[in-house]
């Protein structure tokens, strides 16, 4: 702000008693002292305020002056019960300082307040003209960069920020995050947002709440409260929200053609191409034909009472992006399910494992199953797809919370599935479950999850109870109905082998 917007300030009532010549200065601060060298505290650009405490005699004032005027303050407002020294004008006038007079019924924390506020607006609609030029410079030549916008929040408002993903991925700022994992728990897990953690001194702001999942959204983490922002600042936040998911929408590859021969290269993979036709496609992608790779597949079947977001396909390939990331990699969706072709040399499983644990959260209800194949050549791609759409049907048949299953946990039985044609598997699934699934449709019951319970616990009438939060008793039961409807005697082990595999071809 310069000096004459404080001399507008009118209900300030300041009194100008030394005006400056032929210049207006920027008053970039307020600092009050009553000490008589405060020059060490002083940077420039200050309004100073002063009660005179400092002042014995006429001489102080000119040390006073002095050191304040060599410091490049903007301006002086001092009050001595309403009224300044001759001595104290008679210096200013000397150094060329401005000089205000306070009357002696407003106090200097008003006068702070008042000013204060002046700067924080000013300084808000500087950043907001500069931050719409960086949005015209983002939709009309698409060079903006969101490392170069966080940087220019920093400089501006003096407050640090980062973009990360839920996973807890930082996809722009400094390196020095505090801890992204809980940053990403905390957001995720923020029953409104934005949300402040007084634990972190951390507000976390979601980019694209209004149209995008939680558990698929960035969010940026901002180091301060922001339920103590003026207005200004808070829709400078949501501007800054606006521009970073403009920017991550411009680089969304489903419609670029990189994109669209990803796609085209995971549907003919999932169809059951040749070795041939893969390579040559891979080489279009610029996937090295020499390379490890691994498949993973993944799918949410949503329950009908969740209060979670629900994931459209699109998501659930961001979601598979986000957890392939830094690989290279091809996405693309067959028929509702997600499929990713990851090129890396070292196991991803754990890797995934650990970002799907970061996301539970926001991930009960959705019905997310994701499978994990093992590492291969590129030639042996078309098995690899099989064995993760195995893995991924044996993660949408568990009942202990896990979303994710990888090649080392898939059954023996359920890899021979792999050349089985689906009308059969379909039929042998059909013939053992239908019974179920239509007799809990129509009376409510639950015959289906609690065969898979009683299976995942080994025939255990006790754990099964347990799983269930069932008496024993009603486990026997519909054990027994099973047993009915089926004509399947679940004492003996060819039926639970049967039962086991039809629960995984779902």
């Amino acid at each position: 702000m310069r000096l004459h917007d404080l001399m507008g300030l009118s209900d300030l009532n300041l009194q100008q008693v030394v005006a400056p010549e032929h210049f207006d200065p920027v008053i970039r601060w307020v600092v009050t002292t009553d000490m008589l060298d405060p020059s060490r505290y002083l940077s420039g650009g200050e309004l100073v305020l002063t009660g005179l405490m400092w002042r014995t005699g006429p001489g102080d004032s000119h040390e006073f002056v002095k050191a304040v005027a060599k410091a490049g303050v903007a301006a002086l407002a001092a009050s001595e019960g309403g009224s300044v020294p001759d001595d104290l004008v008679d210096a200013c006038r000397a150094h060329g300082l401005p000089l205000f007079r306070v009357p002696a019924d407003v106090a200097f924390a008003t006068v702070t307040e008042r000013v204060v506020r002046q700067l924080s607006a000013a300084r808000a609609s500087d950043v907001k003209a500069v931050l719409e030029r960086h949005r015209r410079l983002v939709e009309g030549t698409g060079t903006g960069g969101i490392g170069a916008l966080l940087d220019l929040v920093a400089a501006e408002l003096g407050i640090e920020c980062w973009i990360l993903a839920a996973t807890g991925r930082v996809v722009a700022g400094s390196e020095s995050v505090p801890d992204a994992a809980l940053l990403a728990h905390e957001f995720l897990t923020a029953r409104r947002l934005p949300h402040y953690s007084p634990a972190l001194d951390m507000s976390m702001l979601p980019v694209d709440r209004n149209s995008t999942a939680h558990v698929v959204d960035w969010f940026v983490a901002v180091g301060s409260d922001w339920q103590t922002w003026h207005p200004e600042r808070r829709a400078l936040a949501e501007q800054v929200c606006s521009i970073v998911a403009l920017e991550r929408n411009r680089f969304d590859d489903r419609l670029t053609g990189a994109g669209i021969l990803a796609q085209e290269f995971i549907r003919a993979l999932g169809e059951g191409v040749d070795a041939s036709f893969v390579t040559q496609q891979m080489g279009l992608l610029g996937l090295p034909v020499d390379s490890h790779y691994q498949v993973i597949a993944a799918s949410v079947s949503p329950s009908a009472h969740s209060k979670q977001d629900v994931l459209r396909p699109s998501e659930v390939r961001r979601l598979v992006q986000e957890l392939s990331v830094p690989h290279m990699s091809a996405v693309g969706i067959v028929g509702g399910e997600v499929l990713a072709v990851v090129a890396t040399d070292v196991d991803a499983t754990a890797s995934i494992g650990r970002g799907v644990g970061i996301l539970s959260p926001g991930l009960a209800g959705t019905g997310l199953a994701v499978g994990v194949s093992a590492l291969v050549g590129a030639r042996d791609l078309r098995s690899a797809v099989e064995e993760a759409r195995h893995a991924r049907r044996l993660a949408a048949g568990r009942t202990d919370g896990r979303y994710v299953v990888g090649h080392s946990e898939l059954a023996t039985l359920v890899l021979l599935l792999a050349g089985v044609p689906d009308d059969v598997r379909l039929m042998f699934r059909s013939r053992l479950l239908a019974p179920l699934t239509e007799y809990d449709e129509v009376h409510g019951s639950d015959l289906v999850r609690t065969l898979a319970a009683f299976l995942d616990t080994n025939g255990s009438w006790t754990k099964c109870a347990e799983q269930m939060h069932l008496h024993v008793n009603s486990v026997r039961y519909r054990v027994q109905r099973i047993e009915e409807l089926t004509g399947r005697d679940l004492s003996l082990l060819e039926h639970r082998v049967e039962f086991y595999l039809a629960l995984r071809l779902r």
